[in-house]
């Protein structure tokens, strides 16, 4: 048994060093805790009051108030003003109406939320369930969430790690243990082999014991841990998604200009009531005033575009789910197709994270199944060790004699002896028996460089050994002693074992590219590792070292610029990928992550849209937003493709309801001011309510997928709404005083007594309520694409839905309801509606030649702030630096077919 003395000086004393292994100063007087009794009830009970129990703290939200707040943002402000107003001057019917639209909207958004699990809940539960710890000379079995910094616990294969723990270098009897332990903690840190821990090396919490048994004492529990602090960076991104900033610019948009223009009717109207009687105020002018604004506001108001766009995204999610790609977070189908920029874990994401025999070297005659099967007759059989796993696995998958064994035994061969692996000589040795003629002979595996010794050396083998350590190879060596052979130790060659990437991920890549996204790999391997695994997946090999990311003498914006420059990222911890993606996000990219571990839950919460792959832990579905059922990234392509075409349906309602908006309150302004002439507001909430309605079916339309990542462009998308909607007022104006000055159809004052207003024709009510609902409402067959409309065919249900919506109006405007709506006749009816698809078609091509001119550059010139300027000249240099590695490569591979001409040649 270990003495206390003995146990004390695994932990240095605290003059010696400030810390151990990143360990403060002020845990160290803890840690000497003796590891054959544990610590001591008291103790345990002082500790646990000091830093609470192992497990992540739980920050819940207030349910009520979490739902209250789906019903803020600028359009819902708007509604929510719109629903006072009804109720102050007693509108009923239109309040329910406003009231059940603001409802539904809220509803919509919190359903949605409320089906994602929360990540911090997934850390939690990915911590160690039970443990064996030491407590008052007792080995028990406690819940791991009653851990305290000094605890002694027992770790062995297959065990979770509790808790980030310091080895004592002792088993469960107080020997000295002489096998290290074998950790997997490729979900934290994203390391793709196993890591070997010995005395004094920290182990953390969650990470998987592959082989060994030792005693540790309990260092960090809870939100100090690794996990623990991946966790915290996972509570502190709560910015709100790239779609809500976009709707909010929106809605910010149209309640400007709609509560301008608000305003000023309000105030003409209550002055002009104010004036006919005589300037004497009474509650009958402001309430009438006020009832003739709020029926406008809410006609104006895009009430349904928080409903339509999330009607559209739920579907695009219905359409992902049937290819195994499930949105956890509704707007996710909108950000991906934004995403410029794809980071990428490698290990288990961008590689099988699995080891598997690569192209190996070979001496003299000997062949690739001849390597194997040497390899196989030194391996050692029971071992969960991923070396010899790997071994094991390609030998009996490719040397024919070596498929469907049993119990390790070769068919014609006998194991005479076999010496397992010692950390001493670095190798296995068999000695075996050929069965067919009695003959006897050795295998050694191991360490190359011990391997080729035992040959008496090998210059050629020697320097392919350096070159598979510079690409970032696991090497074997084989060697064989013949009992005939004179020459003693004969080498069969070097097995190279690397993990690889998937079957599709390179064919992603290459698909990602042309689809305009720059994929970035982020892996917690070594450099030279990295290098090799982006040769092979076609990518280029410009890799930074972590280093270079936490350089203190870097300005952010120099760290930015390399950031956005680099192809992939080593040796990174999951600090330094969470940092990769804010700035990558600062630079002003839609940026995407994916990953499986741990160690990328901050990363895939930054993000603007974070994918989890096949077989990911816990925490990673929990931090993402999409979930990929299928192993490999394929699936991602599907997911861009179907979200390209949501976004283009998204986009071409925004771009139709902010034209009939500004239509809408174009029109209703300068017909209120200069005429003194106002809509039904039954017919305006009617126009309201059933465009709305029918264009819900945007979400089954035929969409045109861009070959680049999307943008919403807002100052185009204002822009050209603000001349479609011009335009479709002059229309309604033309159609306003042809009817008043040519047919002689009255316009009544608004002015007018009720009564009256029932006494006299109110035909022109009709004829403006038509062309409202049907001109704007074709302006949609335009907006779904930025080229001509007939280069992509709406499908047959958007069109039935947008068609036979406006043959009901003209229907309902030819017969008329009395009381309701006046009867104008068929003839009338069948002009306006041709009238407003023959528009339709003229503002189509306005909107073509407009999208044809526009771009940025024109934009600087027009409005030449710093910004634009700063941006075009990056743009400028940025073709220059793609010019000139497009040239460099062409040269590369001009050098590169000649030298191979040259070879053909020579042989």
């Amino acid at each position: 048994m270990v003495s206390k003395s003995k146990s004390n000086s695994n932990i240095k004393e605290e003059k010696d060093l400030p810390s151990i292994n990143g360990i403060p100063k002020e845990l160290l007087p803890l840690l000497k805790t003796d590891p054959d009794t544990g610590l001591t009830e008291s103790e345990y009970q002082e500790r646990l009051e000091k830093f609470g129990k192992n497990e992540i703290a739980e920050k819940k939200k207030n349910k009520f108030l979490h739902f209250l707040s789906f019903f803020g943002g600028s359009i819902a402000f708007l509604i929510d003003f719109a629903l006072i107003l009804t109720a102050i001057t007693k509108d009923w019917v239109n309040f329910g109406i406003i009231g059940a639209l603001l409802f539904l909207n809220a509803f919509i958004g919190w359903f949605e939320e409320s089906k994602a699990e929360s990540a911090v809940d997934s850390l939690k539960n990915s911590l160690a369930l039970k443990c064996k710890v030491w407590r008052d000379s007792k080995l028990i079995e406690i819940d791991s969430k009653f851990l305290v910094p000094g605890d002694v616990v027992i770790i062995r294969l297959g065990d979770i790690v509790p808790a980030d723990a310091l080895l004592l270098g002792v088993g469960v009897d107080g020997s000295e243990t002489e096998v290290d332990l074998l950790v997997d903690q490729a979900g934290l840190t994203g390391e793709s082999l196993p890591v070997q821990k010995a005395k004094d090396d920290m182990i953390y919490s969650s990470s998987v014991v592959k082989q060994g048994q030792m005693k540790a004492i309990v260092v960090n529990t809870g939100e100090n841990t690794f996990i623990g602090k991946a966790a915290s960076l996972i509570a502190i991104t709560n910015e709100p998604g790239h779609f809500q900033v976009i709707i909010n610019t929106i809605g910010n948009f149209l309640v400007y200009i709609t509560i301008a223009m608000v305003l000023v009717i309000f105030v003409y109207l209550f002055m002009k009531r104010l004036s006919m009687n005589n300037m004497k105020f009474n509650k009958e002018i402001l309430l009438k005033s006020l009832e003739d604004v709020v029926v406008l506001t809410v006609a104006a108001i895009p009430v349904g575009l928080p409903t339509v766009l999330s009607v559209t995204m739920a579907v695009g999610s219905n359409q992902l789910a049937k290819k195994n790609v499930i949105v956890k977070r509704l707007t996710a189908v909108e950000e991906m197709a934004s995403i410029s920029i794809l980071c990428s874990d490698k290990t288990g994401t961008l590689t099988m994270n699995k080891l598997t025999f690569d192209e190996p070297f070979l001496k003299d005659d000997y062949t690739s199944e001849d390597l194997l099967f040497f390899a196989y007759l030194a391996a050692e059989p029971a071992t969960a060790d991923p070396i010899e796993s790997a071994v094991r696995t390609a030998a009996t998958t490719q040397v024919e004699k070596l498929k469907n064994l049993k119990d390790h035994k070769v068919p014609g061969y006998k194991v005479l002896s076999f010496t397992p692996f010692d950390p001493c000589t670095k190798m296995t040795k068999s000695k075996i028996m050929d069965l067919s003629d009695k003959s006897e002979f050795q295998v050694a595996k191991g360490a190359p460089q011990v391997i080729i010794n035992l040959c008496n050396g090998d210059d050629e083998a020697t320097n392919m050994v350096n070159k598979m350590a510079e690409r970032g190879f696991r090497a074997l060596g084989v060697a064989i002693n013949r009992t005939d052979s004179k020459d003693g130790w004969e080498l069969v060659g070097l097995i190279s074992l690397l993990d690889p990437p998937r079957p599709d991920s390179a064919a992603t890549i290459k698909k990602c590219h042309e689809l305009g996204i720059s994929i970035k790999m982020i892996t917690g391997d070594q450099m030279v590792i990295a290098k090799e695994v982006a040769a092979r997946l076609g990518m280029h090999q410009v890799i930074l070292g972590a280093e270079k990311l936490v350089d203190p003498n870097l300005s952010d914006k120099e760290k930015r610029r390399r950031c956005f420059r680099a192809d992939g990222f080593s040796e990174v911890i999951p600090e330094h990928k969470f940092m990769i993606i804010e700035n990558l996000q600062d630079r002003g990219h839609i940026v995407g992550m994916t990953g499986d571990g741990v160690n990328d839950a901050p990363a895939l919460k930054k993000s603007n849209v974070g994918i989890a792959v096949h077989g990911s832990t816990d925490a990673a579905r929990a931090a993402a937003d999409i979930i990929l059922l299928e192993s490999g990234l394929s699936s991602i392509i599907d997911g861009i493709m179907v979200s390209r075409a949501i976004f283009q349906r998204m986009r071409s309602y925004a771009l139709y309801r902010i034209t009939s908006t500004i239509h809408f309150l174009i029109f209703f302004f300068v017909i209120t001011l200069a005429f003194n002439w106002q809509m039904s507001p039954s017919l305006l909430i009617l126009i309201a309510v059933l465009n709305d309605a029918a264009t819900i079916v945007i979400a089954f339309d035929n969409a045109q997928v861009s070959k680049s990542p999307d943008k919403w462009r807002i100052g185009q998308l204002i822009t050209l709404s603000f001349i479609l909607g011009l335009l479709l007022s002059f229309l309604s104006f033309a159609v306003f005083f042809v009817a008043r000055d040519i047919y002689d159809v009255p316009s009544n004052s608004l002015f007018m007594d009720k009564h009256e207003m029932k006494s006299l024709d109110n035909r022109m009510q009709s004829i403006i309520y038509l062309n409202i609902s049907s001109a704007p409402h074709f302006v949609i067959f335009s907006t779904r694409l930025s080229d001509f409309f007939f280069k992509n065919m709406p499908s047959l249900t958007f069109t039935v839905a947008v068609i036979s919506t406006q043959v009901f109006a003209t229907i309902l405007c030819a017969v008329g309801i009395e009381g309701f709506v006046d009867k104008i006749g068929f003839g009338w009816g069948s002009v306006l509606l041709g009238i407003s698809f023959i528009f339709f078609i003229i503002l189509d091509v306005v909107k073509v030649y407009i999208m044809r001119y526009w771009s940025f550059e024109l934009v600087a010139k027009m409005w030449p702030t710093r910004k634009h300027r700063n941006k075009i000249s990056n743009r400028i240099k940025q073709k220059k630096r793609s010019a000139r590695i497009s040239k460099t490569l062409q040269k590369i591979r001009v050098a590169m077919k000649i030298n191979y001409l040259a070879s053909l040649a020579n042989n």
